[in-house]
């Protein structure tokens, strides 16, 4: 909607006709699919999860007319349907959401109920993680703000979600960068059943950042019509011209209890529930049009009836959808990676001088900046002059790519990786690479928006997927105890979508890295930090080298034992395998270098050569990787063993700070030496 052309200020006398027209219809329309969603529970049709929207009429009205579809991106919650409808959704769009449909626009069915979207036109997909989409709308933000566009990003939530600490972070950030977003507060004074009291001091949640710089904030009536639509055009104008963030908290109303798994006669008084009746804002919009004779009320019950049938033939139409295919599961779980041509297992033979671990990641990150400009790279401490992170990995990016493309984020991993999610859904395009923690210990801040992104692809039934590389500073060997040395794969391992890989050598680290880089979807990229610069890791690196996903590497044959390992232990094992073969013992050690995907071929096609498998990983044994290892070669490699499989790992305990305590922890070419001679005596 152009509003150039009408009033700078709205109200009911001097809007146009046909746009008053459109906005009863939109909200009449709205109220009767509204009131109609908890019928489609009672008959087990489906919208199993609706949250009424009665209430916020005015405020959401505002927020879709505001709203410019493939321009702006905007970022919706679950309970705003009217909304959706005002954004240029159709009511049959809303009721394929609601009954879950495989031809529902945002998720086919994947996503529950009351999550409207349509990624095409920049509605996009969000998750049940109150509030996170504002790290989303930042990072997307972000990237208007770098490529020059004039639009916005725009977040709407409820003024509860507030409490979580990354819309902080989200807004912390957005005022630093000063980026075009709008954060709408749809403040209806409870969550869920919790008052705003038990919140929040403030009785504007708003105000709560009132200390903000670059960071305007608006309040209005999101009740009222013409209130929220002058505060909405209002904020765009500050984000566009003004170029930096804006709040707009609307106060609302709850009409209706929260969801219809919820009582609100549970906690609220027949008085409440009455005085939130008589603040109705469709009803105070219809009296509206009746007292300043915009329409007669045959006019508007012409309308009314014109939207009763426009949602029975949406209704009718939705049923007739196709539900989802069980077999399509496994489909958009994670998308197909960049695939490499001219080494397609991950191997070379080629001769020269070695580069150290730390050397391959940092010229292959510029390599791959290069390669593509619209790469972008960010992390705590990783752009100080000389300095590129606390190891240095990306040691000289700043200098040679700029401010724009690799800089400093706040000491806030779920901003790291939310923003990231964000801006790589501006273009598909767009390839980042993110520090998620100086060290992987200090990831798990960030595990919202890494489960978050994770899903983002399966939910959105293949529509999005976040195109960003993780990478992370992994394990132990450096005396760093708590907080710097432990791993995390065996943890993440079990949360689909999302690869993971854990090179041992430089050669390996530059190929995946540069597969990663060119791959869509989300990559975890574990480095182990104790061979940044250990000489026994270095190799040759061929020029574009790349390493498929899924590909391990025989390091050493044999025929007695298989090792299979990963990371910092791959050398402990050569190390170990060289001590056995002196004793007359060949051992084959398995290089895995990527996680997930798995390759189960030649680890099985190793274990049915020699009949006996250590599995070794610096990890804990408990809950550690090597766990599902054992237990793949136990379902279907068991006739072709001699022995029990057996694993070597950490002892289930934190690694320790003093060197003593370490090295009693971690495994070590000793401890795997002496398994293996235990094993091959079975």
């Amino acid at each position: 909607m152009n509003y150039s052309e009408f009033p700078e200020v709205f109200n009911i006398k001097n809007t146009p006709k046909e746009l008053l027209s459109q906005w009863y219809r939109l909200m009449t329309v709205g109220r009767t699919i509204d009131e109609r969603a908890p019928n489609y529970l009672k008959q087990a049709i489906g919208w199993s999860y609706h949250a009424p929207y009665a209430g916020h009429d005015g405020i959401q009205l505002a927020i879709g007319q505001l709203f410019e579809k493939s321009k702006d991106h905007i970022f919706l919650y679950y309970r705003d349907m009217l909304t959706a409808l005002s954004c240029g959704m159709t009511p049959e769009e809303l009721i394929l959401n609601g009954i879950s449909r495989a031809t529902d626009p945002g998720t086919g069915g994947r996503h529950m109920s009351n999550h409207f979207s349509k990624p095409e036109w920049n509605i996009h997909n969000v998750s049940s993680l109150t509030g996170n989409h504002t790290l989303h709308a930042v990072g997307v933000a972000r990237a208007i703000k770098y490529y020059g566009e004039k639009s916005v990003a725009i977040s709407s939530q409820g003024e509860s979600s507030v409490s979580e600490g990354f819309v902080y972070e989200a807004i912390n950030g957005a005022t630093r960068e000063q980026l075009p977003v709008v954060f709408v507060f749809q403040d209806n004074g409870y969550g869920i059943s919790v008052p705003k009291k038990d919140q929040t001091a403030n009785r504007k949640v708003a105000n709560n950042f009132s200390g903000f710089k670059n960071l305007s904030i608006l309040h209005c009536n999101g009740k009222d019509v013409f209130d929220s639509i002058n505060a909405m055009t209002e904020a765009k104008r500050i984000a566009l011209e003004e170029g930096h963030p804006v709040i707009v908290q609307a106060n609302c109303v709850r009409i209706h209890s929260h969801s219809n798994s919820d009582k609100h006669e549970l906690y609220r008084t027949e008085n409440e529930r009455s005085f939130v009746q008589e603040y109705d804002p469709y009803a105070k919009f219809r009296r509206l049009l009746l007292r300043y004779n915009r329409f007669t009320e045959d006019e508007l019950q012409e309308m009314d009836s014109a939207a009763k049938l426009e949602v029975k033939a949406a209704h009718k139409a939705a049923l007739a959808a196709p539900e989802p295919d069980p077999a399509s599961i496994f489909d958009f779980v994670i998308p197909a990676p960049y695939g490499s041509t001219l080494y397609p297992e991950g191997v070379h033979q080629q001769e020269g001088e070695k580069k150290k671990l730390i050397t391959a990641l940092n010229e292959t990150l510029k390599a791959e900046f290069r390669h593509n400009p619209d790469t972008f790279l960010w992390g705590q401490d990783i752009a100080n002059k000389d300095k590129g992170g606390v190891f240095n990995v990306s040691k000289g990016m700043q200098k040679e790519f700029g401010k724009g493309r690799v800089f400093n984020a706040p000491i806030a991993e779920d901003f790291i990786v939310g923003t990231a999610n964000g801006m790589s859904r501006y273009n598909e395009k767009i390839r980042i690479v993110i520090e998620g923690a100086e060290f992987a210990d200090y990831f798990w801040p960030a595990m919202e928006q890494y489960v978050d992104s994770s899903h983002d692809y399966w939910r959105s039934n293949g529509k999005f997927t976040p195109n960003v590389v993780i990478r992370l500073a992994s394990g132990g060997y450096i005396g760093g105890g708590l907080y710097h040395s432990q791993n995390l794969e065996g943890s993440l391992a079990s949360i689909p979508g999302v690869r993971i890989v854990y090179p041992s050598f430089a050669d390996d680290a530059a190929g995946l890295l540069r597969t990663a880089m060119r791959s869509r979807g989300l990559t975890l990229f574990m480095e182990p930090k104790a061979l940044y610069q250990d000489p026994r890791a270095a190799a040759v690196i061929p020029d574009d080298f790349e390493v498929p996903f899924g590909k391990a590497r025989i390091r050493r044959a044999g025929t007695d034992l298989t090792m299979i390992t990963y990371g910092n232990t791959t050398l402990m094992c050569l190390e170990a395998a060289d001590r056995l073969e002196k004793e007359g013992m060949q051992v084959e050690v398995i290089d895995l270098r990527s996680l997930i995907p798995l390759d189960k071929d030649t680890v099985l096609r190793s274990v049915r050569k020699t009949g006996r498998a250590l599995v070794v990983h610096e990890d804990k044994v408990h809950g550690g990787f090597g766990g599902e290892i054992a237990a793949i070669l136990t379902e279907e490699a068991f006739e072709w063993l001699d022995a029990p499989v057996r694993r070597v790992g950490s002892t289930f305990t934190p690694v320790g700070f003093h060197k003593a305590l370490e090295k009693e922890i971690l495994p070590n070419a000793e401890k795997i030496y002496q398994a293996a001679i235990n094993l091959l005596k079975y």
